[in-house]
């Protein structure tokens, strides 16, 4: 297994998991909550056929890397998401992020440059801004996530086969055929993170403003997002990114839902790798 270490805590070293597969042009994958790189298994199996080097990261405190008590914010997400790309001293790269991932995407370019990075796609991603304010009055209100926040601290083994049985993959619309599989892939892949990481998680994807990170992205961008999302709704999410961006180009899906990098992966494969391809 390959880790590499991002700092200390408490004298303990913190870990992030890796996985570096293939060779070739690289992408680089950034997963959404609560999960790990193992969400990108469609993805990454495709890519490396395609003859692709694939990477993906557990994000601090979510699957096998470190269970930190701090540092759950897109700042340090970013710079962990740095230190990776300067560990395996990557150039050229695509960057895809889905959901809290897109996030993390978008900040680390924003903070760290775009000396490494060709392109990069955001999925089913959080920013601009999730959470309602005076600014975005479209936004979600804040009960919402507070919400999940209690549901996680009360119960969180229930919570995590609630998400993934209901909203998530739009398995709750009618006529939806719910793959168990993926449900207890979902659930396996939150249980092995940290309770905590994923509780201040929930104000880093929902709280943070990507306005001005977005602004600063040069190279193209693009921003694919279902209309049935349940998660991140479509209307003040996907369209306000596209707009912010210097080079962003919006792909709207009718009906898919959140988790559509998974219930839908030969159609998202398909558009990333037309959109990879130079």
């Amino acid at each position: 297994m390959s880790y590499i270490t991002v700092g200390k805590e408490n004298e303990a070293d913190i870990q992030i998991y890796y996985k570096d597969w293939g060779g070739g042009q690289p992408i680089v994958f950034s997963h959404g909550w609560p999960l790990s790189a193992d969400d990108w298994d469609p993805q990454m199996l495709f890519f490396l056929n395609q003859g692709y080097r694939v990477i993906a990261h557990d994000r601090r405190g979510h699957g096998r890397s470190t269970q930190t008590g701090d540092g759950h914010d897109m700042d340090h997400y970013a710079d962990d998401l740095a230190a990776l790309t300067k560990h395996l001293d990557l150039k050229d790269a695509v960057h895809v992020g889905h959901s809290t991932g897109g996030g993390e995407v978008v900040r680390y370019l924003a903070r760290h440059g775009e000396s490494r990075v060709a392109k990069a796609v955001m999925i089913s991603a959080v920013p601009p801004l999730m959470v309602k304010t005076e600014n975005n009055p479209g936004g979600l209100p804040k009960e919402v996530f507070d919400n999940f926040q209690a549901q996680l601290a009360i119960n969180r083994a229930q919570f995590y086969l609630d998400v993934p049985t209901g909203p998530f993959y739009g398995f709750n619309r009618p006529g939806a055929k719910a793959s168990q599989g993926v449900i207890r892939n979902w659930w396996r892949q939150g249980m092995k993170g940290g309770a905590k990481a994923h509780y201040d998680g929930i104000v880093a994807f929902s709280q943070t403003d990507f306005t001005e990170d977005l602004k600063k992205i040069t190279v193209p961008v693009l921003v694919m997002h279902g209309d049935d999302d349940q998660i991140v709704p479509y209307a003040d999410s996907a369209p306000l990114s596209a707009k912010l961006l210097k080079n962003g180009t919006l792909k709207t899906y009718k009906g898919f839902p959140h988790g559509m990098p998974t219930t839908e992966a030969a159609t998202i494969n398909a558009d990333l790798l037309a959109f990879v391809k130079p």
